[in-house]
């Protein structure tokens, strides 16, 4: 590897702190859609609900489908006929958004590709004659990865972050994983799929925070957590500022004894 662990440590504690210096203008996304498994005929998954939580307020904008059938009086048991029609309403308020905040850095959990990411939700815009509006990325952060760089790869079980849940004691309330969000979809619960998404926004945020106070709960070790190899702890060590103090004190007692 090109990189020590303690590079990437270090890497990684700078994007989070960059992050949180900047946590007005930082934003927590996730969202929820039809399953993207089992799908012969190809057709991209339908998104049901967004969620975007400002890092520094706590204040969440939301986009979902049952929103915008209530808006239009429909029953949310009968959207069949109407689905595209109201997902285009609600991505379309979605990607407005966006544009007013293209310069903001946006924190989510593995929405890196096609299959499930900002790709895809632009993808599915297009799929229903929509235009668009692109997050750089360079102003994308994914706090899964970024995680796996501070703590290492094992630092905690599958799925990630139903354990750092548990972990960590954070309350669950609405939270939903993956097969629970398909089976939402399919029994028409989309109120329950918003308020899933609402609530992993909540908790992305507050693990978010504990990395960067240094407060999360994992299963990495000392050693992992501090370079994983004995140059990256030593290095650890001679940045930690108690650390040099110590020494220092340390060295003028040497120096006392030394000239008694």
């Amino acid at each position: 590897m090109s990189r020590t662990l303690y590079k990437v440590q270090k890497e990684a504690r700078r994007t989070l702190g960059k992050l949180f210096a900047n946590s007005a203008n930082s934003l927590v996304i996730h969202y929820s859609c039809e399953s993207f498994y089992d799908r012969p005929q190809g057709a991209s998954p339908r998104v049901t609900s967004i969620a975007v939580r400002n890092l520094e307020t706590a204040q969440t904008n939301s986009f979902s489908i049952h929103q915008i059938a209530e808006r239009h009086g429909h029953d949310l048991q009968n959207l069949d006929d109407s689905y595209d029609k109201f997902e285009h309403e609600m991505l379309d308020g979605f990607f407005k958004f966006v544009d007013r905040h293209q310069n903001f850095q946006w924190l989510h959990w593995n929405m890196r590709d096609i299959n499930y990411g900002f790709q895809a939700l632009e993808h599915r815009f297009t799929v229903l004659k929509g235009t668009p509006i692109e997050v750089l990325d360079t102003n994308k952060i994914d706090l899964a990865r970024l995680l796996i760089d501070l703590y290492g790869v094992g630092y905690i079980g599958h799925p990630r972050l139903e354990k750092l849940v548990e972990k960590n004691d954070i309350t669950r309330l609405a939270f939903m994983n993956g097969a629970q969000e398909a089976d939402a979809f399919v029994t028409r619960n989309y109120v329950g799929l918003h308020q899933s998404t609402l609530r992993k926004v909540d908790i992305m945020a507050n693990i978010a925070g504990r990395a960067y106070s240094g407060d999360l709960k994992t299963n990495a070790s000392w050693w992992e957590m501090h370079g994983g190899s004995i140059k990256g702890a030593v290095t650890w060590l001679a940045e930690n500022p108690w650390f040099i103090v110590l020494a220092g004190v340390a060295g003028i007692i040497v120096l006392v004894v030394a000239f008694k």
